[in-house]
C-alpha cells in the first residue's frame, strides 16, 4: 500500500501519533492531512494538463511552420511551364503548352491643339 512500509510499521506510527497528539487532535490532524494531499494531487494534475496542452500547441505550431516551409520550397522548386518553339515541336507527351500572349492593343491618345503646340516647340 505505501511501498516498503508494512502493516506493523503503520500501527507503530499510528500509536506514536496517538500518544503525541492525543485522541481529540488526531481526527483533526487526519482531516487536514487528507485535505493537504487532495490539494497537492489537484495541483499536480492541473500542472500536468497545462504542460500537455502547451506541448500539443507547440507541436501544432511546428507542424504549421514545417508545412508552410515545405509548400514554399515546393513552389520554388516547380519548374516553369515549357513553351515549344514551334507548333510542330509539340508532342503528345508534352501536355504543358502555354499559348503565346496576345499583342497589347495600341494606345490611342487624343491630341488637341495644346499638345501639337508643345511638340512644335520641342522640335524647333
Amino acid at each position: 500500500m505505501f511501498g516498503s512500509i508494512g502493516m506493523p510499521e503503520l500501527i507503530i506510527i499510528f500509536v506514536i501519533a496517538l500518544i503525541i497528539f492525543g485522541p481529540r487532535k488526531l481526527p483533526e490532524l487526519g482531516r487536514s492531512l487528507g485535505k493537504s494531499l487532495a490539494e497537492f494531487k489537484r495541483a499536480s494534475n492541473e500542472l500536468k494538463s497545462t504542460l500537455e496542452e502547451e506541448i500539443r500547441l507547440d507541436e501544432q505550431r511546428a507542424n504549421l511552420e514545417a508545412s508552410k516551409a515545405a509548400s514554399a520550397a515546393a513552389a520554388a522548386a516547380t519548374p516553369p511551364a515549357v513553351v515549344p518553339a514551334t507548333p510542330s515541336d509539340h508532342t503528345a507527351a508534352d501536355s504543358t503548352v502555354i499559348p503565346p500572349a496576345p499583342p497589347a492593343p495600341p494606345t490611342i491618345r487624343r491630341v488637341d491643339d495644346s499638345d501639337a503646340a508643345r511638340q512644335a516647340n520641342k522640335s524647333a
